[in-house]
């Protein structure tokens, strides 16, 4: 059985490519991931429809938000807010939580990477989601098991490991 997400979408800032294309790329990746969790990780689903919410935005606002909520004022690629505390494995509930991307922050990473923007974005995507199910990166163990779950999605997804050749972060 297919998790069902309830993909929420905000384009707060210019820039950014219209709705449906953007609705089409989040479901696309926030599906694929929620399913690779479900049968590869076992991560349970509830039987309802879990929302989660992502908003397109800009440096200047995820700096705000960046600034209020974590204090560091500075803008970051993408900020991930659970509705709930959540553990890796844990259920969600029927609000699974927000997903703020700034989209200078992706276009200039997506340049040093020499990526495309789609991919990167696809790439921050699927880490924010992932934080929303309790996966973090604030040590090396955590980092490890975060990293290969995102490659290992994005592998799902056509996308190589974005991490090839680095330590865990």
């Amino acid at each position: 059985m297919m998790p069902k997400l309830d993909i929420q979408i905000a384009i707060e800032a210019e820039g950014w490519a219209q709705d449906a294309e953007l609705e089409s790329l989040a479901g696309k990746v926030l599906e694929t991931a929620a399913e690779y969790l479900r049968s590869e990780e076992k991560q349970p689903f509830p039987a309802m429809p879990i929302e989660v919410s992502l908003v397109f935005s800009n440096d200047e606002q995820v700096r705000a938000v960046n600034a209020e909520w974590r204090g560091q004022d500075k803008p970051t690629n993408v900020l991930s807010f659970p509705a709930f505390p959540l553990v890796p494995g844990g259920k969600p509930g029927p609000m699974l939580g927000d997903i703020i991307i700034a989209r200078e922050t992706v276009e200039r990473e997506a340049v040093d990477l020499e990526k495309s923007f789609t991919d990167h974005l696809t790439h921050l995507m699927v880490h924010g989601f992932l934080h929303l199910f309790g996966y973090d990166h604030m040590d090396g163990e955590e980092a490890e098991r975060m990293e290969s779950l995102e490659t290992r999605i994005l592998a799902s997804l056509g996308l190589s490991d974005p991490y090839a050749g680095q330590d865990p972060v």
